[in-house]
């Protein structure tokens, strides 16, 4: 026995559920087994959140030092990749938290860590999966199917809409299912113009749906439509697990958070069966023990695989739940390409309150899902910018790399041209690969000793066929606008001429589900298929990356997942 297992503290208590992540996947597991007097623990490798002091809401730049621009000039030398005045959330680099790409690989991780994890400040755009997407092998060919169906999930897409609440319309387009909406606030003054250019295309265009709630619901307020969303939002009208599932699981009793702890290692029997969770407590820098009778994972798709390839036994030698060695496999990202235009009929309008919610009032579902013969599977949908945004520090900065000059003549051409610009971004499906997937690095380890990921990542040539396809698309609209392509929105990140791995944030599949034991580590109940009471609750035990965002289905899945722990505790069965 060695000094470091002489350190470890072993608390008493036996917890009916430790939960391990609190974003999307852990606040939905969160707020339905406690709703059903489930005694829970609840790991955050961050720290609480306080929406009063944490959000930067209605904040002016005059209001802070440097505008905003933060100590020592951050801004300007690339040290705030997402703003001042954004909702705590992560970030790509952490601090003594390292992970590595193999040669001829890129892959950017984003980690976030704070209660509530990526809802806090994401886009909150939540869309179905169509009915198709759940069958992609049976379709064309490529990838797995699933082993559920929409109608499996159909009912939790319902619940999860109606208490998080999503803005929409009923459209009947089998791309994008109906579901339970909230009213959507009416287009903005480009988006019209955006709305005819489309339907001249023959694309459609239809109001966005996004978790903003437009009437009360639950004890929270409509959105006040400050545009703010990304600063996180102190009514708690846009939805963030944090401030709609988890604080209010509190006042049933049956919660309790341990913050600042960074799991480790989860700990299994003989038997095969998970007992405990390790973890370390940040705070006291001291190596912590939980006991349980289940655990449900919920730290994002490579953290939670991260998990399981580090707890090894002599019962499972690749990690936890991996005798099949689909763990960290299949990894894949949204293909993303964006491209903006300066639209000269928008000049000189009457500067007006563009604000909304944040993000675009419509939006463009896939519109040849049917079409044979195209020159690549599958396809993408349409995310829309543009109007008036908040001025701030670096707001022009593209404007006058493009205009040049300086002085009067240089600020009326801004002036002119402020709020004359849009925005198409492109978020795709890609077809899982044998090339792209994260592993245990073998040497490298983070400051408390965690082994860490080592990434492996290709795009084939369907997600770059795509990219070209996204491309042209945007191109032909601005056009059919009447005005001028400007180029890819983010060169940074679409230089290449599509996303850089990892940058869209949408990383899933590295915990796959299946109906065989051999080729993936969950059944249909995101449960291990080794390890009863073991469940994934995140984007892990995705099988395909259709094109629509994941976070709707996260929670509805973790949602039905949350369900089934509750009958099988009851049936004595975990």
């Amino acid at each position: 026995m060695n000094s470091h297992v002489l350190e470890v503290i072993r608390s008493p208590k036996v917890y009916d559920v430790v939960v391990i992540g609190s974003g999307a996947g852990g606040g939905a597991a969160v707020q339905v087994l406690t709703g059903k007097g489930i005694e829970v623990a609840l790991l955050e490798a961050g720290p609480m959140l306080d929406p009063e002091k944490d959000y930067k809401e209605h904040m002016l730049p005059h209001h802070v030092d440097h505008r905003g621009a933060g100590e020592g000039g951050a801004h300007y030398f690339g040290r705030q990749p997402w703003g001042f005045f954004r909702a705590p959330n992560g970030a790509w680099d952490l601090e003594g938290e390292p992970y590595t790409v193999a040669p001829g690989s890129e892959f950017r991780w984003f980690r976030s860590r704070i209660l509530g994890g990526r809802t806090n400040h994401y886009g909150r755009i939540s869309l179905r999966f169509a009915d198709y997407d759940f069958v992609p092998y049976s379709m064309d060919g490529l990838g797995t199917d699933w082993p559920l169906t929409y109608d499996d999930l159909a009912p939790y897409y319902d619940k999860a809409e109606a208490f998080i609440g999503v803005t929409g319309s009923i459209e009947g387009i089998r791309s994008a299912p109906d579901g339970i909406f909230q009213p959507c606030p009416p287009p903005k003054a480009h988006e019209h113009l955006i709305k005819q250019a489309c339907s001249r295309m023959n694309i459609p265009c239809i109001p966005m749906r996004r978790a903003v709630i437009t009437k009360p619901l639950n004890g929270r307020p409509a959105c006040h439509y400050c545009g703010q969303c990304g600063r996180g939002c102190i009514t708690a009208s846009n939805y963030a697990s944090s401030q709609v599932q988890i604080l209010p699981a509190l006042k049933t009793g049956k919660l309790k958070i341990f913050d600042q702890a960074m799991a480790r290692e989860i700990l299994s029997d003989e038997n095969g069966r998970v007992t405990a969770v390790s973890y370390i407590d940040k705070k006291t820098r001291t190596e912590q023990q939980i006991r349980c009778r289940v655990v449900v994972l919920a730290a994002s798709a490579c953290e939670s695989a991260r998990l399981l390839l580090n707890s090894r036994s002599s019962r499972f030698p690749q990690g936890l739940a991996n005798n099949s060695g689909v763990v960290g496999r299949f990894l894949m990202d949204t293909v993303g390409l964006g491209v903006g235009g300066y639209v000269p009929a928008l000049e000189g309008m009457p500067h007006y309150d563009t604000d909304g919610f944040s993000g675009g009032h419509v939006y463009s579902p896939w519109w040849e899902w049917d079409k044979k013969n195209k020159e690549f599977p599958r396809g993408y949908h349409i995310e829309i910018g543009g109007g008036f945004g908040m001025p701030g520090v670096g707001s022009f900065q593209g404007q006058v790399n493009r205009i040049g000059g300086y002085g009067r003549q240089l600020k009326d051409r801004i002036r002119k041209e402020y709020g004359s610009f849009v925005y198409f971004a492109g978020r795709g499906e890609m077809i899982p690969n044998n090339l792209s997937y994260c592993e245990l690095d073998p040497v490298t380890v983070d400051k408390w000793g965690i082994p860490v990921l080592r990434f492996h990542f290709k795009w084939s040539d369907y997600e770059w066929k795509q990219a070209r396809h996204m491309e042209r698309t945007f191109v032909d609209l601005i056009e059919s606008m009447g005005g001028q392509v400007l180029g890819r929105r983010s060169p940074r990140q679409d230089g290449k001429g599509i996303s850089v791995p990892g940058t869209i944030i949408h990383e899933l599949g590295t915990v796959r589900m299946g109906n065989d034991p051999r080729s993936s580590a969950l059944n249909q109940y995101c449960q291990g298929h080794e390890v009863p009471n073991l469940f994934v609750a995140d984007a892990g035990p995705f099988v395909s990356n259709p094109d629509k965002n994941p976070t709707l289905t996260i929670t509805a899945l973790a949602w039905r997942t949350s369900d089934y722990i509750a009958e099988e505790m009851k049936q004595g069965h975990v």
